[in-house]
């Protein structure tokens, strides 16, 4: 008998999911028959390489998934990680987290303290222990021009910040976030638009997360763009979201505008250089073998670029300059065709691939009522690798 017939099938099925024909994102998958409350090592194991291999999956019916069993799966993908939210515990979160702390509320779940309690308005007079919260969530404020209060409340909206979860100092990126349905709001689509000249927009059901690939967009690349892709790094700032906290999104949520906002390194304060995080531009999936454009554009200090591993790398380190040429590239993948919004019912749980994809959270009327979801990563034991090795001395 072949070793392959000894392993046990998956006790779960995996759907891709059915596009329509003007959609070309290449990614996306439902899948069921899963219990997540009691879950064997072999489905856990299968269930990763599932995530990796399709980037986003839906995984149906956990509405009776409880905190301790949601953080359990999340050490269980990953197990030599840290056993801590990947932006460390509330405390931490709450002193440095500057753009990401002061722009939301927050709240560990009592009990299971590194699942989140994310979403927007009233979570009831008792949601998993947290009593009588009015939660104030993610917004278009985050925009330097949101969009008028009048428009907003007609259901015209914005996709907020485009990003990947990812602390960017001391720890690394986690490979997976989950996000579990709760409560969700309802009524008529929303309609997302651009409102950068372009006339772009698209539509979708209110309080759903958007993604786009970022091995899609490599893909998008010329070849002399891939060669200087591949073999260039950036570098992150210190407390990364601390500095940009005063900072100011375009209209498409996509990069930061530069209008000179950001703290200086010493109003940082004090910094362990150890800390700070070099990424290769390119990372490679472990699975599947994809290259992804993943350079979070937000918080990159400097960039450091190179075609060829003998070339002496040419540093950018004006904000500026930066976001110029990031723009250029991130906002190929940025239409309608290429953005799945994918659409879940109260119970399901997201699991997305943070090293080959961006996501936003959509602002909605809350007149469509509260939006409740936990939230939960961790930092990986192990941080993206590159087709080429970062040089030791930067």
């Amino acid at each position: 008998m072949s070793p392959a017939a000894l392993t046990p099938e998956p006790s779960f099925q995996v759907r891709p999911i059915i596009k329509r024909k003007d959609q070309k994102f290449n990614f996306g998958a439902v899948v069921e028959g899963l219990d997540l409350n009691h879950i064997s090592d072999d489905d856990v194991k299968r269930l990763k390489e599932t995530i990796w291999t399709h980037k986003v999956i839906v995984v149906k019916g956990q509405k009776d998934l409880t905190p301790e069993k949601h953080w359990e799966l999340v050490t269980r993908f990953d197990p030599d990680a840290s056993q801590v939210h990947s932006h460390g515990n509330l405390e931490t979160f709450q002193k440095k987290g500057g753009m990401l702390s002061k722009a939301r509320d927050v709240y560990g779940i009592p009990g299971a303290e590194n699942v989140r309690l994310v979403g927007k308005g009233f979570q009831g007079e008792d949601h998993y222990g947290l009593k009588n919260l009015n939660v104030k969530g993610l917004s278009n404020d985050f925009h330097a021009d949101p969009p008028d209060d009048k428009d907003f409340h007609e259901g015209f909206t914005r996709f907020q910040r485009w990003h990947i979860d990812a602390p960017l100092y001391a720890r690394d990126p986690a490979w997976f976030t989950t996000l579990r349905a709760v409560k969700l709001p309802s009524g008529p689509d929303v309609t997302i638009r651009w409102d950068d000249g372009s006339g772009l927009s698209m539509q979708a059901p209110p309080g759903l997360t958007a993604f786009f690939s970022t091995s899609q967009l490599y893909d998008m690349l010329s070849e002399e763009e891939k060669q200087l892709a591949d073999h260039s790094w950036v570098e992150y700032a210190p407390y990364p979201y601390m500095w940009i906290e005063n900072c100011k999104a375009p209209s498409t949520g996509l990069g930061l505008k530069s209008e000179g906002k950001e703290h200086t390194i010493e109003e940082l304060g004090e910094y362990d250089e150890k800390d700070i995080k070099r990424y290769p531009c390119v990372w490679i999936n472990p699975v599947t073998g994809e290259k992804a454009f993943q350079v979070h554009g937000l918080a990159a200090r400097k960039l450091f670029l190179r075609s060829s591993a003998d070339e002496q790398a040419r540093v950018v380190d004006k904000v500026e300059d930066i976001r110029a040429f990031l723009h250029n590239i991130q906002s190929r993948v940025l239409r309608p065709e290429y953005i799945w919004l994918p659409e879940i019912q109260e119970g399901d749980i997201v699991m997305w691939d943070n090293y080959g994809l961006f996501h936003t959270a959509v602002d909605y009327p809350i007149k469509y009522g509260p939006r409740s979801m936990h939230q939960a990563n961790i930092g990986a034991s192990k941080g993206p690798v590159g087709p080429v090795p970062i040089p030791l001395v930067c």
